[in-house]
């Protein structure tokens, strides 16, 4: 699997293109949207969990003998649901790119790449994104995985609502330096869900049900890609043609991305349902939708705490 974050082709190669959309200067610790815990359908429970937690460093929160939670702190970052008859997703099918952890500081980044040099985990990339500076790995059954660091929001650039992305070469030496002495302990509290990067079969539907349907700004777009964000952040979603052009509605059970859990700021999800834009809504606080691909899409409205 590659595992790239391309550039916008939208932004000015030359020049400080750093005009932000008015909502970019907000501060992220308490978002009117936020992505919430991402489930996964697996064969084997028991093997992808231990990977989850020995290799990446979530902490096992929940666990009955068909599923497991788990996060960082007490969040809930990823479920996953065993199902040993479901048929093995195919790379080349509408479902997960891969799921991006985002850690709180550029040292957390540092640490965990010295814990998986140490601890030998396997990476399929590594990029330096401008926004953000970003290591990739796949889990036991085939599911990508992200785990990146943002750089300040005063450092993106954009220009006419659009975000400056590169994938250029990640300095590895200096993101391990940045970690000193430090050894990683584990995800640490305040570590999230950064977004979610989708393979679908088309980018038109993709940008009608994101953008158009759950109202996301498009905040960049690449041959084969669009990324999708609110209130000025560089993205929340993203969704691909580049393995999976043409594939169709997903084929269940089988394993591979469940669900995608969106938080949403109690107003906003109000809103969208005097505006039909959320039709599924089964109460005030949720709803159950599905993407032109089958994907489920999970709508919660965000606590007051």
């Amino acid at each position: 699997m590659t595992a790239p974050t391309p550039a916008s082709v939208t932004a000015s190669p030359t020049g400080d293109a750093r005009q932000a959309p008015p909502s970019a200067g907000r501060p992220i610790a308490h978002p009117p949207l936020a992505m919430g815990r991402v489930a996964l359908t697996v064969n084997d429970l028991d093997r992808v969990a231990d990977f989850y937690v020995r290799a990446v460093g979530l902490a096992p929160l929940r666990r009955d003998g068909e599923s497991a939670q788990l996060g960082a702190g007490d969040e809930v970052l990823l479920e996953l649901r065993q199902d040993r008859a479901a048929r093995r997703r195919s790379p080349r099918e509408a479902g997960l790119f891969h799921t991006a952890f985002l850690l709180p500081e550029r040292t957390d980044l540092g640490r965990w790449l010295k814990h998986a040099a140490s601890a030998r985990v396997p990476l399929v990339g590594a990029s330096d994104h401008e926004v953000s500076e970003a290591l990739y790995l796949t889990d036991p059954e085939g599911n990508g995985i992200e785990i990146y660091a943002d750089r300040p929001r005063a450092a993106w650039k954009w220009r006419d609502g659009q975000v400056h992305m590169s994938t250029e070469a990640l300095d590895l030496q200096g993101l391990v330096a940045s970690a000193q002495r430090s050894s990683w302990a584990g995800f640490p509290v305040g570590s999230r869900i950064g977004h979610v990067h989708l393979q679908v079969g088309a980018i038109g539907p993709a940008e009608e049900f994101y953008a158009g349907r759950l109202g996301f700004d498009v905040t960049s777009r690449y041959p084969g890609g669009t990324f999708f964000a609110t209130d000025g952040y560089h993205h929340h979603l993203a969704a691909n043609i580049w393995n999976s052009r043409g594939a169709g509605p997903r084929l269940y059970p089988s394993t591979g991305l469940a669900e995608i859990e969106i938080r949403l700021d109690p107003a906003r999800l109000a809103a969208g349902r005097a505006h039909d834009k959320v039709a599924a809504m089964s109460d005030a606080t949720s709803a159950e939708l599905r993407d032109p691909w089958g994907t489920a899409v999970a709508l919660r409205a965000l606590s007051a705490g």
